[in-house]
């Protein structure tokens, strides 16, 4: 089981994105994600998205919100609790990053992007004021076969 986060740091109507590229063994190579990775010993949900973010952009988050928990299940990998954040205040200056290039992508644009098919899901959650959610996404390989949202499948 890991414990992850992922933020979405938000600037006018469009967010900061990763595009994994830089490494060879990439669960996400080639796809576009938020900011965000593993757990370290102790942290909480914040520790290490402010830890994360400092470490991948350079910036110092000083307004986030936990916005929800994703659960991925996968017959290549083990269960990953992903804690999602968006972000509309941080203060420092960007540094590139080890894992790949980092773009800000207008919301219009975001779902031409190669990505997760489950993130696409998560991406219009965050778009409206809905409240913490909770969402389960089962893979086989990278094709998602069910999606749970607050304990009601939804349809693919």
């Amino acid at each position: 089981m890991i414990n992850s986060t992922l933020c979405y740091l938000e600037r006018m109507d469009a967010y900061l994105m990763l595009h994994r590229v830089k490494k060879k063994q990439d669960l996400n190579h080639d796809k576009w994600i938020g900011i965000g990775g593993k757990f370290e010993e102790g942290e909480s949900p914040e520790d290490c998205i402010l830890r994360e973010t400092r470490e991948e952009t350079g910036l110092t988050l000083t307004e986030y919100r936990y916005r929800g928990l994703v659960t991925f299940v996968s017959d290549q990998a083990p269960t990953e609790y992903m804690h999602l954040f968006t972000a509309t205040g941080w203060s420092g200056t960007p540094i590139p990053c080890s894992e790949g290039e980092l773009a800000w992508i207008p919301k219009s644009d975001l779902l031409k992007l190669p990505m997760w098919e489950g993130d696409r899901i998560f991406l219009g959650l965050l778009d409206t004021e809905r409240p913490f959610f909770s969402l389960k996404l089962r893979y086989e390989g990278e094709r998602l076969m069910q999606a749970v949202l607050n304990g009601k499948e939804l349809p693919l």
